[in-house]
């Protein structure tokens, strides 16, 4: 099935949610590819898979109750990488499955949703992989409510209030991902 088909499958009655789904999902795909495309230079990396991981990374927000991104949902936002999983599991897709379990700022440890009393499951929710770690350092750069790509400042920024230790994530991130 093809990464669009899929889309329309879960959000074709869910015309405003697909369409920000689709314009997030291809800021967030093009920065992963260029990312990807640097990464190559000195490492391995599935640039294929990147590209449709990262198109697929947000698919499970449609269940949650979001109604500024035309969601109606009842699940929390913060549940939409666990439900996305769930949803790629189905569709017989489990490496990008886990993309979208794991995405979710820098990741979050078993301590972060014990700390925070998040709703998700208790497991390890953090990359693992490069290809993972490409596509949440994607993802930060990119909002589905405001226009343009954020700073690498306004990224910390917006990591810090989670703690110094996710900023020191993503500086090495954006040392070893910078173009």
């Amino acid at each position: 099935m093809q990464l669009l088909e899929l889309i329309d499958k879960y959000y074709n009655d869910l015309p405003r949610a697909k369409s920000i789904l689709i314009a997030h999902s291809y800021q967030v795909a093009s920065l992963a590819v260029a990312v990807a495309e640097h990464v190559v230079q000195s490492e391995p990396v599935d640039k294929d898979f990147v590209e449709q991981a990262a198109w697929l990374h947000d698919i499970g927000m449609l269940f949650t109750d979001t109604p500024k991104l035309g969601c109606h949902g009842d699940q929390p936002y913060i549940t939409h990488g666990v439900i996305g999983a769930e949803l790629l599991c189905k569709e017989n897709l489990p490496r990008h499955a886990l993309v979208c379990e794991r995405h979710i700022g820098v990741g979050l440890s078993i301590e972060d949703i014990q700390a925070q009393e998040l709703p998700l499951p208790l497991r390890d929710m953090q990359p693992q992989t490069l290809e993972e770690r490409i596509v949440a350092y994607a993802d930060l750069f990119f909002s589905k409510t405001e226009k343009g790509m954020r700073t690498p400042e306004m990224v910390r920024t917006a990591l810090v209030r989670h703690g110094h230790h996710k900023v020191k994530i993503f500086d090495e991130w954006h040392e070893r991902f910078t173009l």
